[in-house]
């Protein structure tokens, strides 16, 4: 006989995990099914450099996770299972030849490096932050509203009745706005407009993409007004934790067994069967921590939607360099080495060429770098004196058709990810000199890398689809199916392919965990 849970989650990415340990708090018997051999999806952290090197395989920024509703509601939970969060009162920053500019929690800080480029925009930056606790009701209550019509109505009178026909319909055109746009019209200066814009590149909002503005302004603003969050030890402490907290109460999470189908009587699915032919019931729901592609692999639904997932587009994809070093970088401009992140991305337009290339399947002449220093805040994560960086390329093909360059000749990640790390430490270089003399291990891991170990990052993705307007808010995966649901009864999506999207938030776990428990 089947073995019968409540729910059954196919996949632990943080918003399975989410999903599930929040069904089971309401009494639900619940079990996780995992492929790989680790749970956390692409929140994880290991040694993989050196022993003792403890490195984030993909997310490390945390700040989403601990705002969030889910933590809200668990985080006490997750504390007494092994998560300690680490509070970052620098987060940003970015280099450039011939300054750096960065954005803390303290005003004074902040002012003085803005100012450096101009003072009016660093009076206009903090201005903003002044009148943000005004502003985030309405794009929290956005971000964290179910996205159906009914929600969206809801959010958009409470915005009308706070903001007047005019303040509502500025706030309509901001979100539709390009960074490029927004930046422009707020900023004068090159560098904090690339200050800010480098953060659109994170979720797939090139300069000139529409609906991008939000992502660099919400970032610059809870970056100064609350800082930054990273777990002690590494991003994957969250995912154990949720892991630890669901078992305790009961659940299951069987890593190493992938899930092959979906089991369906007609419309309605009963559960699923595992790779290994075992068949297990799920009484209440099945949901499914997938891409739009892994559910097609699991099962038809419908016509119409079954083309929608098949339309889903990715983003570009994420090339990372895992550092061990022998001590920290010695950045051209000292108070570099107190920020979280440094973006190295100089101006828009190089971020623009650099997103271009890759969409085009060209190696970027000039990639956009994100260099994380952890180990700053959290020396846990390397032996005493010693440090780890975490070194993201945002964007990379995910196939490759060639190089921007004309310099590597090789047209597949075997041969170009050695080739193509080397420029992306090349540019550190040049900001940090000496960095390279004091690298001690260093793991590259391509597009092709973290597609074969977490297939829902497809092409190297890391934010699991584009979030372009043509997908987002009512449109993430499918029209009429931002709250997760699909064609068949009981079967259910979640992950960064479902509204909201990307990031460690756990907001779409946490909408449907709420949505399934009514």
């Amino acid at each position: 006989m089947a073995e019968a849970f409540d729910a059954v989650c196919i996949g632990s990415g943080i918003n399975a995990l989410a999903a599930a340990l929040m069904l089971s708090a309401k009494g639900w018997r619940v079990a996780v099914f995992e492929a790989n051999a680790e749970a956390g999806g692409a929140v994880r952290s290991g040694e993989y450099t050196l022993p003792g090197f403890r490195h984030d395989w993909a997310a490390m920024n945390l700040s989403l996770l601990a705002g969030g509703a889910f933590f809200k509601a668990h985080g006490e939970e997750l504390g007494r299972h092994g998560l300690s969060l680490v509070p970052v009162s620098r987060p940003f920053a970015s280099s450039f030849a011939d300054g750096w500019a960065g954005v803390s929690t303290d005003a004074g800080e902040t002012r003085a490096s803005l100012a450096a480029h101009s003072s009016r925009d660093a009076e206009a930056f903090l201005a903003m932050a002044k009148a943000f606790p005004a502003e985030a009701p309405h794009l929290f209550g956005l971000l964290g509203s179910p996205m159906t019509t009914r929600a969206l109505s809801g959010v958009a009178w409470r915005a009308w009745r706070a903001k007047g026909a005019a303040g509502t319909l500025d706030l309509g055109r901001f979100l539709l706005q390009s960074p490029r746009a927004w930046l422009c019209e707020t900023f004068e200066s090159e560098a904090v407009r690339a200050l800010l814009g480098a953060w659109g590149m994170h979720l797939d909002f090139a300069p000139d993409v529409a609906g991008g503005a939000l992502f660099p302004y919400l970032e610059g603003m809870a970056g100064h007004l609350f800082g930054m969050a990273l777990a002690q030890g590494g991003a994957g402490a969250a995912s154990g934790a949720v892991v630890a907290a669901l078992r305790a109460r009961g659940g299951v999470v069987e890593t190493g067994a992938p899930v092959a189908r979906v089991l369906r009587e007609g419309d309605r699915a009963t559960g699923v069967e595992l790779a290994d032919g075992r068949r297990v019931e799920a009484r209440r729901a099945v949901i499914a921590g997938v891409a739009p592609s892994g559910l097609l692999r699991l099962t038809a639904t419908a016509p119409a939607f079954d083309a929608a997932l098949r339309r889903f587009r990715h983003a570009p994809g994420t090339l990372m360099v895992h550092v061990a070093l022998d001590g920290p970088p010695e950045w051209r401009h000292a108070p570099l080495k107190g920020y979280a992140y440094v973006h190295l991305a100089p101006t828009l337009d190089a971020m623009a060429r650099a997103y271009a290339e890759a969409q085009a399947g060209l190696l970027p002449a000039e990639p956009v770098v994100v260099v994380g220093q952890p180990t700053v805040f959290d020396p846990s994560r390397a032996p005493e004196g010693r440090h780890v960086l975490w070194v993201q390329v945002r964007m990379a093909p995910g196939t490759v058709r060639g190089d921007a360059r004309g310099e590597i000749a090789a047209t597949s990640w075997e041969e170009a990810g050695g080739p193509f790390a080397e420029r992306v430490l090349a540019i550190l270089e040049c900001h940090a000199p000496g960095t390279r003399a004091k690298v001690l291990g260093m793991r590259v891991v391509t597009p092709l890398d973290l597609e074969r170990d977490n297939p829902n990052l497809v092409g190297g993705d890391q934010v699991t689809g584009s979030h372009h307007l043509s997908q987002h808010f009512l449109f993430r995966p499918a029209r009429g199916h931002a709250d997760g649901s699909t064609p068949i009864r009981n079967l259910h999506m979640t992950g960064a392919a479902v509204w909201p999207g990307a990031g460690t938030g756990a907001g779409a776990g946490f909408l449907l965990a709420r949505r399934l428990a009514r």
